[in-house]
Formats: C-alpha cells, structure tokens, sequence
C-alpha cells in the first residue's frame, strides 16, 4: 500500500493547484463552471511541451486514479443534489417530458455516433453523457459496462466541448426565440449536459429560470440510476458465460441512490449539503482534470474529425428535444 500511495501522490499532488486556479477563475468568471476549466486545465498540461513529460511519467498513476476513483466518490456525493420532492413538485406530466428526452437522446445519439463509424463503446459512454448528466454519467456507464478507462477520455473531452458550447449559444437564442425566463431554463435544465453547465448557462435569465433549470436537470440526473442499471443488466446477461460476472449496479451508483434519498429525507441542513457539494466539487475536478490529462492533441486530430461531428449532431438533436419538452412544460 505505501509503494502504491508513493506512485499515485505525486498526480494527486499535481491536481491541486490546478483545482485552484479552476476553482479561481470559476469565482471571477462565473460564467465559465470550474469542472470545464478543470478539463481544459488538464487538456494544456499533458501538451504543453514543458508539462507534458511530467503529465504523462511520474504524475500518471495518480492522475488516472484519480480520473476513476474520485470521479466515483464525486457521483456518490451528486445524490445530495437531487430531492425527490423537488423533482415531484413539477408534476409527472413534465417528469414524463423530461424522461422522453433522455430516452430520445440516447438512443438517437448512439445512432448518430455510429453514423459517424465510432466505436460501439464511444456511442454508449456519449449518448449517455449528453442525455443524463455530462462527464459523472461517463463514468458511470463506464464502470457498469467494464470500458476501458482510456476509452472515457474522448467522450468527456465531446461532451466538456459541446456542454460550454451551449454556454454561450443558448442565451443568444432566447430573444430571436421568444422564450420566457421560464420557458429558457426549462430548455437548459432540460438540454445541456453538465449540472455547472446548466447553472452558467441559465443564471443568464434569471433567478426563475435559474430555478427550474436546476430541478429540470435533476431530474435528468435521477434518471442516471435506472439507465445505469439497465445497461448493467443486459452486460450480465450478454457476459453469462463468464465466470466472474460484473456487477448489476456498481456500489458508487448504490451511493448515489442513498445520498438521493438522505437528501431527500430533509434531515440534513444547509451547513452539511454546502459541505456535500464542495467536496463532490473537489472530487470531480480532479478527476476531470486527470481525465483532461489524458487527452493527446495528436490522437486527438486523427480521430477526432468523425467524433465532433456526431457529438455536435447529438447536441443539436438534444437542444431540439429539450426546446420542444420546455415548451409544451411552460405553455
């Protein structure tokens, strides 16, 4: 365990001034979400020529433990996040919306990204990011499923891109499209990726909008368990030949279902979910920050023609299903 501890703490070390300088620029921007900033942070170090040997030698282990790992823990904590009652408050006509969309965007992103002749393991790790709930969904899908922690790297990287994409394109849209502050943060809440996604984008318009964007993506965010557990069923059933099967749902979604539930109980006070979502924010910086470390700009460029243009068809699709389900919820 020490000689395990000694090869991961120099990478983990590594993370925290660049949690720091996220976290930072975050505060002075709030438009920008510190977990892009974390993965754009990541993305520089391992190119950047006076880096890049550090990144990709002695920093590696831990950068990659804690892509994995603390992304894990990060999950767990999103549960605090989601109330059921807040998500019951909306009524179950828009629940059902917002299930439709998530349903509709998977399975037409992981059609899209085949279109594009991407691997199968690629089409289920975006389609699942761009539906539920960005990078945490990633990896989520990625445990269940036993993908490679290598094959993640492109799906953040796409969904990190397109998630700030609609940053700063959807409060352009709002006015040519007539959109209430209700009506626009039921599109964000309802079609941008990442929850600080969601936060940057919809505060533009708005306390009221900034509201129901953050239920509405919750809700999506809930749904990140069932899709999980499905995907883990069918692995089983595709994989029981095997002797060791994988597991239905893996214990860090088991996790996030009791922190949703915790949450839920309304026993815990503003003081321990502050605490809650500070650490989840930690966690999941740095381990966007390994995952951004990963990401060589060469393999990149070869492969990552055919993948924008999907991730950013998937994204125009997900806009246009979201647009619809915010209409039909705010009319």
């Amino acid at each position: 365990m020490k000689i395990r501890s000694g090869r991961l703490l120099p990478g983990l070390v590594t993370a925290v001034p660049a949690l720091a300088v996220a976290f930072a620029v975050h505060a002075m921007v709030p438009a920008l979400p510190a977990m892009t900033i974390a993965v754009a942070l990541g993305l520089l170090a391992a190119n950047l020529p006076g880096t890049a040997v550090w990144i990709g030698g002695r920093a590696r282990p831990g950068l990659d433990f804690a892509g994995k790992h603390l992304m894990r823990g990060g999950i767990v904590l999103l549960g605090l996040k989601v109330s059921i009652m807040d998500i019951l408050g909306l009524g179950w006509q828009a629940m059902l919306l917002i299930s439709c969309v998530v349903l509709l965007s998977f399975g037409g992103t992981y059609l899209l990204v085949r279109l594009f002749r991407l691997p199968r393991e690629t089409a289920l790790l975006v389609a699942t990011g761009f539906s539920i709930c960005g990078a945490s969904a990633i990896g989520a899908m990625a445990a269940v499923r036993r993908i490679r922690h290598a094959d993640t790297v492109l799906p953040v990287a796409l969904v990190t891109l397109c998630g700030t994409l609609a940053i700063g394109l959807l409060p352009l849209l709002m006015h040519p499209l007539q959109l209430s502050p209700l009506a626009f943060g039921a599109w964000t809440g309802a079609s941008v990726h990442d929850v600080g996604q969601v936060v940057a984008t919809a505060q533009t318009a708005g306390t009221a909008a900034l509201g129901i964007a953050v239920v509405v993506k919750l809700t999506r965010v809930l749904l990140l368990a069932p899709v999980v557990a499905v995907a883990g069923l069918h692995h089983r059933m595709s994989t029981s030949g095997q002797h060791a099967l994988p597991p239905l749902v893996p214990l860090f979604v088991v996790g996030f279902v009791a922190m949703v539930g915790l949450r839920s109980t309304g026993w815990l006070s503003h003081g321990w979910l502050d605490a809650g979502a500070g650490l989840q924010d930690i966690l999941l910086g740095a381990a966007l920050f390994g995952l951004g470390s990963a990401v060589r700009i060469r393999t990149l460029l070869h492969t990552g023609a055919r993948a924008l243009l999907a991730a950013l068809a998937a994204w125009l699709l997900i806009a246009l299903l979201g647009l619809a389900a915010a209409l039909l919820m705010t009319a």
